[in-house]
């Protein structure tokens, strides 16, 4: 009996399983499966695409040779959804039967809708630039264009784990700080030296961005440094004669996803960004992206702090095939200390022969945190684009954008009278410069016989409008380099305290300074391909500048017009591949009315100025080599500035005349499997070449004060495994050198000069899908180094350490 319930229950098992066994067959014969591959307009595979089916459970991700596969979908029909930003949105209808696998070849076109520089990740290496419709104002790659540009990433910037907007800029050569933000009224933003010629990020989106305060990272897709003189596509308010530094926010995209971290560090750093997207209608046609920051820092000195917030909502519109909008929107609220500096007199033979001279004793801040200066800031940038054509594409902008200071503003400047010590200097300051910026964009791609044109036609109005108030400034006290105070009256003493500086401030009568301009300007840009791999640009623009100067008076209203022309040839030895170019550009500079005294020290007129004019030569190579595991551009400019205003206390005259030269040369590699490199070196040698006799601005055959080091180098390698017991684990490691900085060089005061440094930093990370965490130590040798300008001795920080923890969504 016993065996033939044991016998039953066999037959019951085989039976059992044999039914399941179906079952599951019966299932897998009724699912069916979706491969395939993707790829970019330009043949590229294209890494990390998100594809779902729409209205379904379904999702997945392309891998590094740009395939993807759904197993085990439901026989049915489905709408393919493919997104990748910076790309238009495909969909494609599939149809799944059972047991079948369906297969399919897609390519993605580049979106006219999104202002944004392609970037196509690949398994040998990090990203690499492919193209900015900003640099030339419309879609065109870089081997195309006869311009040099840089790009810093937001991906490389995260694998650096940068907190600040001026750390991410010592990946681009050439370009060095002077100062950094001191949140003052005006130009409170940081000073950097591109080509000679000192420059502040205040474009974003290629449209007016100001800012009197710091900028924050947590909204930046990419940074672009745009080289040379560029009057004819941007105008003369925002650039400078070395080029300008655009700031691309991050845009909407298809498809829900996000990422949020924390970061904390040496100094007391504490940071949490925030960056959502998600679609807010069933179509996708609507995007709604917000990206914020909170963050907390203390100085590396004895005193002083900085806390931020941020925050960036920005939504997208796509009515039809034809029409769309874009809003991005950013509010800053900053508050934080003045940076510590030391002014050398410009005025007088020098009190310090050098660095050890002087003696600087940096960790002292010689301030208080109790003399804040605060730094709201807003910007708006709204665009319609409409698709006219297949040839013609209509591009309507609007950009408004306040920034305030707030606050104590304070310098440290030398007494120049044989004691070594300096007099600090404060001011409360309470001031506002608001903007607005109209542009109407044309944009076309058309034929002409067999030859391709792309041209963009424009208008531009831009309006600024400034306000200071607060007091004027006063007089604390002196110190010395070491610290040490003396007081001006042993019976009125001042500390640094808001108490005892309202007091100084109390009899200081502060400005009342209302301005207002506005700028009128037309432009034209087309490039002709005379082969397919022969290419000329000719651009020219105009501006009209009408300014009020200050409203309250009408001494000082004046207008003025200017033509910038532009010119650039390109040939491609090997089509979209290699490329030989030459480039003229042009920028100016429109220059105020000057006041004229007579010998007695009597105002009797204004003298008016002709627009300063900067006219640059370059010549060099650009490469996008092997599927582009390696991109390099190598350059030689020649940039001559005109009508140079020099000045002395009693008269002002024009025509000074200055002169930079130098060579340039960026590479970005992936040789191997999991690594890539980014490097690059330049050299600049500037000149007065017109100047006035001991005028220490403008000293004939002397280095500008303000052109930073001769020589610059960057690197950053990284390393990343994916295989193995070490997948996703990875190293960074690069840094900085900058050869010596001459912050004063004229026969009116002598020679000082900041010494040459290196900086080494480096990360160790792990990174995938979902989860990346890294430790970062910058400036691991400790180096005790100095940046600065126009005379100033500016700290920087000591070794320091971040780490980081980001969970992506």
């Amino acid at each position: 009996m016993n065996h033939f319930n044991q016998i039953t229950k066999h037959i019951l098992y085989v039976i059992c399983l044999f039914f399941i066994c179906t079952g599951i067959i019966t299932a897998q014969q009724n699912n069916g499966k979706i491969k395939g591959n993707i790829t970019t307009s330009d043949g590229e595979m294209a890494a990390g695409v998100n594809i779902i089916l729409k209205n379904s459970k379904y999702g997945t991700i392309s891998d590094e040779n740009g395939a993807f596969e759904f197993g085990r979908v439901k026989a049915n029909t489905y709408t393919l959804q493919v997104s990748l930003s910076g790309y238009e949105t495909l969909e494609q209808e599939v149809i799944v039967s059972g047991s079948e696998t369906t297969t399919l070849n897609l390519q993605l076109k580049v979106s006219n809708k999104q202002l944004k520089e392609v970037i196509i990740t690949n398994s040998r290496g990090k990203a690499f630039p492919k193209q900015s419709t900003y640099v030339s104002k419309m879609p065109l790659k870089n081997v195309e264009n006869p311009q040099v540009y840089n790009i810093v990433s937001s991906e490389l910037m995260k694998e650096q784990a940068i907190t600040s907007y001026d750390d991410a800029l010592k990946n681009v050569p050439g370009i060095q700080k002077l100062w950094e933000s001191t949140g003052r009224g005006g130009d409170g933003g940081s000073y950097y030296s591109l080509r000679g010629f000192e420059i502040q990020a205040n474009v974003v989106n290629g449209l007016p961005g100001l800012t009197s305060g710091s900028l924050d990272p947590a909204n930046i897709e990419r940074i672009e440094v745009i080289k040379g003189p560029s009057g004819t596509l941007f105008g003369s308010s925002l650039v400078s004669y070395g080029g300008l530094i655009n700031t691309v926010t991050k845009k909407p995209y298809s498809g829900f996803g996000g990422e949020v971290s924390y970061l904390a560090g040496s100094f007391g750093l504490n940071r949490v960004t925030a960056d959502i997207n998600t679609p807010l209608d069933d179509a996708d046609n609507v995007a709604f992206r917000i990206n914020a920051a909170y963050q907390t820092e203390n100085s590396f000195q004895d005193a002083g702090f900085r806390t931020s917030m941020f925050v960036a909502p920005s939504l997208s519109y796509k009515v039809n095939d034809k029409l769309s909008f874009l809003i991005n929107t950013e509010f800053m609220f900053e508050e934080k200390t003045t940076p510590s500096m030391l002014f050398l007199g410009r005025d007088a033979p020098l009190q310090f022969k050098d660095l050890a001279d002087l003696n600087y004793k940096t960790d002292l801040s010689f301030y208080s945190n109790d003399l804040p200066m605060k730094n709201p800031r807003f910007n708006l940038q709204g665009q319609m684009t409409y698709k006219i054509s297949d040839q013609w594409t209509s591009q309507t902008v609007l950009s408004r954008t306040s920034t305030k200071s707030k606050g104590y503003y304070s310098y440290i400047y030398d007494n120049e009278n044989g004691n070594r010590d300096f007099g600090f200097w404060i001011t409360k300051e309470n001031s506002q410069t608001a903007t607005t910026d109209i542009q109407q964009n044309f944009i076309g791609d058309f034929k002409i016989g067999n030859m391709r044109n792309r041209l963009v036609v424009g208008v531009d109005y831009y309006e600024r409008n400034s306000m200071f108030a607060g007091s004027g400034y006063g007089k604390l006290y002196n110190v010395t380099a070491q610290g040490a105070v003396t007081q001006l009256d042993t019976i009125n003493t001042y500390y640094l305290s808001q108490t005892s500086v309202d007091k100084l401030l109390a009899g200081e009568e502060g400005p009342n300074y209302h301005s207002k301009d506005a700028t009128y300007s037309a432009y034209a840009s087309d490039v002709l391909n005379i082969t397919p791999t022969l290419l000329v640009m000719a651009s020219l623009r105009v501006d009209y500048f009408d300014t009020e100067g200050n409203i309250k008076v009408d001494t000082d209203d004046y207008t003025q017009t200017a033509l910038s022309p532009k010119f650039g040839l390109v040939y491609q030895p090997i089509k979209d591949q290699l490329s030989v170019f030459a480039n003229y550009m042009n920028g100016f500079r429109n220059v105020a009315p000057s006041a004229i005294y007579d010998a007695n020290g009597d105002f009797i007129g204004s003298k008016t100025f002709e627009p300063e004019h900067a006219n640059q030569l370059e010549a060099g190579v650009k490469a996008d080599l092997f599927s582009g595991k390696l991109t390099a551009t190598a350059s030689y400019y020649d940039i001559n500035v005109a009508n140079l205003v020099t000045s002395n206390p009693m008269y002002s005259s024009q025509g000074g005349e200055a002169r930079s030269q130098g060579f340039e040369f960026d590479l970005n590699a992936a040789p191997l499997k999991g690594l890539s490199i980014i490097a690059g070196y330049s050299h600049n040698d500037s000149k007065i070449t017109k100047g006035d006799e001991n005028n220490v601005w403008l000293d004939q055959g002397k280095r500008p004060f303000w052109s930073g080091p001769k020589n610059l180098v960057n690197l950053w390698a990284t390393y990343k495994f994916d295989e193995g017991l070490l997948e996703n684990f990875g190293l960074g490691f690069g840094g900085n050198y900058a050869s010596e900085n001459a912050i004063l060089d004229s026969s009116v005061t002598g020679k000082f000069v900041l010494p040459e440094y290196t900086v080494i930093n480096g990360s160790v990370f792990y990174n995938s899908n979902k989860v990346r965490v890294s430790l970062n130590v910058n400036n691991i040798t400790n180096k005790d180094y100095f940046n600065g300008g126009w005379s100033t001795v500016n700290p920087q920080k000591p070794r320091n350490v971040v780490a980081s923890f980001a969970y992506k969504f």
